[in-house]
């Protein structure tokens, strides 16, 4: 199926090109078309077969109910057998507008529309295009997102035709939508109304219309066992290609997790998109960071939101990681939106004084004088892109000793400074908010532990695993000659590797 692209101007509406729409709807055909919130994909919500098509086109589950779409509030009372005196209310204030309500559905409405509710969700919206096409159809259209289900809903006709070129035979281009989420959604057939999904219109807004209204609690948290009441309750929407993340916290500590999960993952060979702000996108080292724009215009922040999610599916990055947005009223319709994308995947910012990239390097061993010495001696002699400090420590030195005599020959044949080596004890003193802790062994990481339990455990790792090895390095004590040189190469190979995996993270952090 071809898929053609009308383009209308908002100031005279083509009457040809509504005419056309409108015949493809009642013939139980598909248009995608604009409204103030995003793009949806339109079908006659009478018909049944017709509001299959949109399930089939979106491969969107079949129990997850449409919204359907009027152009007179008059169109309640073929709905609905009993419109609620607050659903008039809200009507008089907000229609049209970004408000969907939910009421007890009319025989007429077929379930196949509802998702197999008993229920139907109904919205006036608020653009010349959706309402041209609404009034001309002489029908009522069911319209979800115009997207894949699951995808970052479209605010442009070119975000449409990414998603469903060749499934539908049209898309009305009216521009860039003008709120750029969803519509608020109420249910009004509780006692106490409860919003379902939020939006432009808030808490507060509906309040001082009907008074007291619910929020539904899971918005801040998925049940998969529960059938959905309204469209996306129960299914993961609005999700970019690459992995989400939303980090929450103080500003400050959300910018240094952020920085250090970047880096840590660029060092490991992805590809990291950050969401930022205008206030904070200049304080990030590494990635693709783009602005969702100012806190204080969240109006804004909402317009660019799935538009920026479709931009990191350009660009290809594997992992994204977003600043939370906590705030009352439309701030917390963005963050709905956010832990949707990211599948609930939230997490907690630690503090900045942790996300500092290191600065000091310790290899620990037991004795401290055949292992991490040797471990410290290869380091010193590389290149790396930014100062780093580098120690060799014991676990458990009672007194200091010199470095073993093999393993100080192989170190010397090998051309690496060792002379005047005395082992040390570690001490707390030694730890720093910027130290990396390479052990030789699993067991002399937990020992570690055990000896500071304050230590963070991203701080402290197995040489091997931290460079993506699978074997420890093997302790030569009571071996041979041969025996530490093996040792010495084992450690020369993971130690070029950290060396990749620290320069490699600063290079590309360095914009």
């Amino acid at each position: 199926m071809k898929t053609e692209i009308e383009k209308l101007n908002l100031e005279a509406i083509d009457d040809k090109i509504i005419a056309k729409a409108a015949a493809i709807i009642r013939d139980g055909g598909l248009v995608a078309f604009p409204t103030e919130t995003v793009y949806g994909l339109g079908a006659d919500a009478m018909q049944a077969s017709a509001a299959k098509k949109i399930y089939e086109a979106k491969g969107r589950p079949s129990d997850n109910p449409l919204i359907v779409h009027i152009a007179d509030v008059s169109a309640l009372r073929n709905l609905t057998d009993e419109v609620p005196g607050k659903a008039v209310k809200l009507a008089k204030a907000f229609w049209p507008g970004p408000l969907t309500m939910i009421v007890k559905k009319s025989a007429a409405v077929p379930y196949e529309t509802t998702g197999g509710m008993d229920t139907v969700a109904v919205r006036m919206p608020n653009h010349p295009v959706a309402l041209a096409l609404i009034a001309a159809s002489g029908t009522y259209i069911a319209a979800p997102s115009a997207n894949t289900s699951g995808r970052p809903s479209p605010t442009t006709a070119e975000h449409v035709m990414t998603d469903l070129n060749e499934k539908i035979p049209l898309i009305l281009d009216g521009g860039s939508v003008g709120i750029g989420i969803e519509s608020t959604i109420i249910d009004l057939t509780e006692e106490t109304p409860m919003i379902l999904r939020p939006g432009y219109i808030t808490q507060e807004m509906l309040e001082e219309v009907i008074g007291e209204v619910h929020v539904d609690p899971g918005l801040i948290a998925s049940d998969s066992l529960q059938k959905p009441k309204a469209p996306g309750m129960k299914y993961r929407h609005y999700a970019p290609k690459a992995d989400l993340t939303v980090v929450t916290g103080e500003k400050k500590d959300v910018i240094g997790t952020i920085n250090y999960l970047s880096h840590t993952g660029i060092s490991q060979g992805k590809k990291i998109g950050i969401i930022a702000t205008d206030e904070t996108a200049g304080e990030y080292r590494c990635g693709d960071v783009i602005s969702i724009g100012a806190r204080e215009d969240e109006d804004a922040i909402a317009r660019h939101l799935y538009g920026i999610l479709r931009k990191f599916d350009d660009l290809d990055v594997d992992t994204i990681y977003s600043e939370s947005f906590e705030s009352e009223g439309l701030g917390q319709a963005i963050m709905n939106r956010l832990l949707k994308a990211a599948g609930h995947h939230v997490l907690q910012a630690v503090q900045e004084k942790k996300m500092k990239a290191y600065d000091r390097i310790i290899f620990a061993e037991d004795g401290g004088t055949c292992r991490a010495p040797m471990a410290a001696g290869i380091l010193e002699e590389q290149i790396l892109n930014r100062p780093v400090e580098v120690l060799s420590r014991g676990l458990v030195v009672l007194f200091p000793e010199p470095l073993n005599q093999k393993a100080e020959a192989v170190m010397i044949s090998n051309g690496l400074k060792s002379e005047g080596f005395m082992s040390e004890q570690i001490t707390e003193e030694d730890i720093t908010d910027n130290t990396l802790i390479l052990t030789m062994s699993e067991e002399s990481r937990q020992k570690i532990f055990e000896l500071f339990p304050n230590v963070e455990k991203e701080d402290v790792a197995v040489l091997t695993e931290f460079v993506g090895d699978e074997l420890e390095i093997l302790n030569p004590y009571g071996g041979n000659l041969q025996a530490y040189g093996i040792c010495y190469e084992t450690l020369n190979k993971s130690i070029k590797k950290l060396v990749k995996i620290l320069n490699e993270g600063e290079e590309k952090c360095q914009k």
